[in-house]
């Protein structure tokens, strides 16, 4: 496909679709986008690069208007709700988006469906019963059609890759269907995504299903501890058996993951089928990289960077994630992303900026932590007794049992902990001046857990956090209050000179 020819992409609120905009847009692709609420699309890196045209693919008179010129049109619309009529529903959308992809002579329709075990329709779930009739429809459109079947997509924010993470850290034990024991060829979110931009480039005559899929080949018990490994976690200890039904599954997994039942149970009744590829033809026009697909265990570790580099921000203020397919975006549901428990605050303070930011700057140490001192001091006791840095380290890098992970003068100090802990922590206190002499405090503490303990630990701790944390906001901000206010030099005043702080 020639740089500069012009790509639909539906889908974009979901997972696959606002992961491909910017795959397409490095590729020199011109985008545009159809979707029934673009205003949930504002707080994407990529929002200002594309076409944006309001619509709803169930539509014929939308589709047209979305297709019109359109080189390659990506059509990345699924249901994971089994409720009645959802296949109907899927089927006729994909019937309306066909029709009016080929009433406009788009070039070719790409489509990410599911892996098709061989097995007679009839005994598959409904969900991927759902998928290969998609692609049956939008292969039969008169438009050349590339269906890219995939089975589990490793990534933060896909459904697949969240229920195993959830089920992964939140159980160190566990009684599980029979079907963890079924083989799954899993596949990591980089590589789907070189396959869906490659596809574009397919010759005209080209009108196929093709299976996407890792290195490797495993079951979902093997997916289980290979995940546990690479978090760090202790090995599960995971018991099959043969009574738990798909509905009892679902509403199981429902319970244990924030993973909603309705999206769980065309999940799990998708897994009582063996998704491997049979055939990997899609090599021989979308050439495997030098350093070959990405393995099982490396897509892991990329799902889990945001946490592993404290990138914690992108899930603390909504903010864009550049260039990471692995990691959350803005657009993906609240339960993706892995859980993060934040205790937030914020108090108007009748302080210089400069000032708060004074006593920010100077906390720790011999000055303390402006909040039950001894809590403090009886935590750095807990931690040294189990081999832990302790409460004093010094003043400056690190700061007593934390360490300073970013500083930005008169606004920003972040502190990630050192100490002995089942799971990551973070405090952040951040200036917001509102004039010369007033100004917003805000107080983060951000704590991600690392397996049961890590949950555990949290809600152990949480009824002191009025007690610390709220403590801790009031006193630093009546402290910058007690200080005198900066002097203006009146020489350098008249001058229109900067201000000398005292």
């Amino acid at each position: 496909m020639s740089e500069g020819a012009l790509c639909l992409v539906t889908g974009a609120t979901g997972y696959i679709g606002g992961r491909l905009v910017p795959e397409l847009l490095a590729a020199g692709m011109r985008v545009r986008v159809l979707a029934r609420h673009p205003e949930r699309l504002r707080d994407t890196p990529w929002f200002d690069e594309v076409e944006i045209v309001r619509g709803d693919a169930t539509s014929e008179a939308d589709d047209r208007r979305a297709l019109a010129g359109v080189d390659v049109a990506y059509f990345l619309l699924h249901s994971l709700d089994t409720g009645p009529g959802f296949a109907r529903a899927e089927t006729q959308m994909a019937s309306t988006f066909g029709a009016a992809a080929a009433a406009e002579a788009v070039g070719r329709i790409v489509y990410l469906g599911g892996i098709i075990p061989p097995e007679p329709l009839e005994k598959l779930s409904e969900h991927l019963r759902s998928r290969a009739e998609v692609g049956r429809i939008l292969r039969d459109s008169g438009v050349p059609t590339a269906e890219l079947r995939a089975a589990v997509i490793l990534g933060s924010g896909s459904a697949s890759f969240e229920m195993l993470r959830y089920l992964t850290e939140r159980l160190p034990a566990m009684v599980t269907p029979k079907w963890v024991k079924n083989r799954i060829q899993p596949i990591a979110i980089r590589d789907v995504l070189r396959y869906l931009v490659g596809a574009a480039d397919l010759p005209a005559d080209v009108n196929r299903s093709f299976d996407i899929g890792g290195p490797e080949v495993l079951t979902y018990l093997q997916m289980m501890k290979r995940y546990a490994r690479v978090a760090g976690l202790k090995d599960r200890l995971i018991v099959p058996v043969p009574v738990l039904s798909p509905t009892l599954s679902s509403l199981w997994v429902g319970l244990v993951t924030p993973v909603p039942a309705g999206i769980a149970r065309p999940l799990v009744e998708s897994l009582r089928h063996e998704v491997i590829c049979r055939e990997d033809d899609i090599t021989v026009y979308v050439p495997t990289p030098p350093e070959g697909l990405v393995g099982f265990d490396r897509a892991i570790e990329l799902a889990l960077q945001r946490i592993r580099d404290t990138r914690v921000e992108t899930r603390w203020a909504s903010a864009s994630v550049e260039g990471a397919p692995a990691e959350p975006l803005p657009t993906d549901p609240q339960w993706s992303g892995g859980t993060l428990y934040t205790d937030i605050r914020q108090r108007e303070v009748a302080a210089a900026p400069h000032n708060l930011w004074r006593v920010i700057e100077g906390i720790g140490g011999d000055n303390g932590w402006y909040s039950f001192p001894l809590a403090w001091e009886v935590r750095g006791w807990m931690d040294r007794a189990v081999g832990g840095v302790g409460l004093r380290r010094g003043r400056r890098e690190p700061v007593d049992f934390w360490r300073v992970e970013q500083i930005e003068t008169d606004r920003v100090l972040r502190l990630r902990a050192e100490m002995k802990l089942p799971g990551l922590a973070w405090l952040e206190m951040t200036v917001e001046p509102t004039g010369t002499l007033t100004c917003i405090y805000h107080q983060r503490a951000v704590f991600y857990p690392r397996g049961l303990g890590g949950h555990l630990y949290w809600w152990s701790v949480f009824p002191f956090h009025g007690i610390v944390f709220g403590s801790m906001l009031r006193n630093i901000s009546r402290t910058a209050e007690r200080l005198e206010p900066p002097r203006v030099n009146a020489d350098a005043r008249l001058d229109g000179g900067m201000l000398e702080v005292g």
